[in-house]
């Protein structure tokens, strides 16, 4: 078989799994599609220790800087007391829910566990800024008993790096792929597998 042969299959497959055979209509169709993506909501938690850098995070996806306007406060001391909502700045339908830090002694899981939101996000993302700790697996634990997807992002790893970069033999890609696996080796181990993106 070709690469044209292949590519043709391929398109009218696709032309077939959108119930048309004409390109134009095709197109239209999915075009259809994508807009009416713009008017879904998708609500996003971002959970994880103080510190952590989540709300640095937010404001990254957002597209801002930490001293922009509407951006969500940083700092150097606990920052998120609330449960505070971010929309994306071109995607309004995307909103992004900062939630309080875990790990601060006035921690409570019980009432941190009815502020999560599990009933209103679609998705929550875990940010850890260090070792996979206690606090993770309990997030991670929590969020997969309300049958809900996660993702394990970890931040700072540039002070790691950078901690290690005058030891004789550093090797960044090494120290990359260290963490990486002690990140999939701890997600998988204490708490489900799962896939990893790089």
């Amino acid at each position: 078989m070709t690469e044209d042969s292949s590519a043709d299959l391929h398109f009218s497959g696709a032309l077939e799994r959108l119930g048309e055979c004409d390109a134009n209509v095709a197109i239209a169709k999915a075009k259809e599609k994508l807009d009416n993506l713009d008017s879904v909501a998708l609500n996003i938690a971002v959970t994880g220790e103080t510190g952590a850098g989540k709300s640095a995070f937010i404001n990254a996806f957002r597209g801002l800087n930490d001293d922009d306007d509407n951006s969500a406060p940083t700092g150097i001391t606990e920052t998120t007391k609330q449960v505070t909502m971010y929309t994306h700045p071109s995607k309004p339908n995307v909103r992004l829910w900062d939630l309080p830090g875990t790990g601060m002694p006035n921690f409570k899981a019980n009432r941190f566990l009815k502020e999560m939101k599990f009933e209103t996000c679609d998705l929550f993302i875990i940010i850890s800024s260090e070792r996979f700790k206690e606090n993770d697996v309990f997030l991670a634990k929590e969020i997969e008993k309300k049958q809900k997807r996660f993702y394990f992002v970890r931040t700072k790893i540039d002070n790691d790096i950078r901690s290690v970069a005058k030891t004789k033999n550093f090797d960044e890609q090494k120290v990359l792929c260290t963490i990486r696996e002690d990140c999939h080796r701890n997600v998988k181990e204490w708490v489900c597998e799962y896939k990893i993106l790089s």
